[in-house]
């Protein structure tokens, strides 16, 4: 018995968007994973650090909408291997402030160059201006208002 069904997968909007974004990531997995041994939570909590400075693991959570767990997963690992320096807040003891030690800053720094020239090899595939639309166009898709 053959199945009909006329939904086409492969032009769903978020089944398109998921394969767009797994094919783009794999190459800068290649680097984090293979010269770092890093998780993608990992290096995305480092990235934040980087950015950001000084972050809580709920700032971080809420800033790159990934899960608690992983967050504190993440943050763990990344403190076992001293890339991340954890403080108790003097006024609140519940919470824990983050930041980059100077091993995890040299790691950032070097991932974040990867990332630019990564992303700038992911643009040739595209003109400047689709460049641009697309950008916009994602980061619309991204909010959620």
């Amino acid at each position: 018995m053959t199945k009909s069904d006329d939904f086409d997968l492969q032009a769903f909007l978020p089944y398109l968007l998921n394969q767009a974004a797994e094919e783009a990531s794999l190459g800068f997995q290649k680097v984090y994973k293979d010269r770092y041994g890093l998780l993608r939570s990992e290096w995305r909590v480092l990235f934040h650090l980087g950015i950001f400075g000084r972050l809580t693991a709920t700032e971080i959570g809420a800033k790159g909408k990934v899960h608690k767990t992983k967050v504190s997963r993440a943050v763990q690992r990344l403190a076992d291997r001293r890339l991340v320096a954890r403080a108790r807040s003097e006024e609140d003891r519940r919470l824990e402030w983050l930041e980059l030690t100077p091993a995890g800053e040299k790691v950032y720094q070097d991932l974040r160059a990867v990332a630019q020239e990564y992303e700038g090899t992911l643009q040739t595939k595209l003109s400047a201006e689709e460049v641009r639309v697309l950008k916009g166009m994602l980061g619309k898709l991204a909010r959620r208002d």
